[in-house]
């Protein structure tokens, strides 16, 4: 299937949760049909069914569970990160909106306003 990429957020969550599940190893099938037959209804829960206690997690599950969202936890920041801020940069602006307009106004007319940037520090009048 291709990818389409991002069209809402349901649809990306359920690719999300595909991905995932592909790189869960397969169940053990005996112990799923022991646990069935145990269980009864119970196994798939209704809404008027109560689950608490009867079933106990493995421990090399839950260590699997772990480390998976620790997989999660360490891709996501390598994706996302803070800019770091340039001490030795000059300050001229007096918060991160106006801090971003001017990064703007210098990237479209720096080259036009060097000449006159050099003579304002300079003192020089124009």
């Amino acid at each position: 299937m291709p990818d389409v990429g991002f069209s809402d957020y349901e649809a990306q969550t359920a690719r999300q949760y595909n991905r995932l599940v592909k790189q869960m190893p397969a169940r053990d099938m005996v112990k799923y049909e022991e646990q069935r037959q145990a269980f009864g209804e119970a196994f798939y829960g209704g809404a008027h069914t109560i689950q608490q206690g009867l079933h106990k997690d493995d421990p090399k599950a839950i260590d699997n569970m772990v480390k998976d969202l620790e997989n999660q936890i360490s891709k996501r920041k390598s994706f996302s990160r803070r800019r770091t801020h340039n001490d030795d940069a000059d300050i001229d602006y007096i918060n991160e909106k106006n801090q971003r307009f001017n990064k703007k106004l210098e990237r479209f007319y720096g080259e036009h306003t060097a000449e006159i940037k050099q003579n304002l520090e300079r003192g020089t009048a124009i």
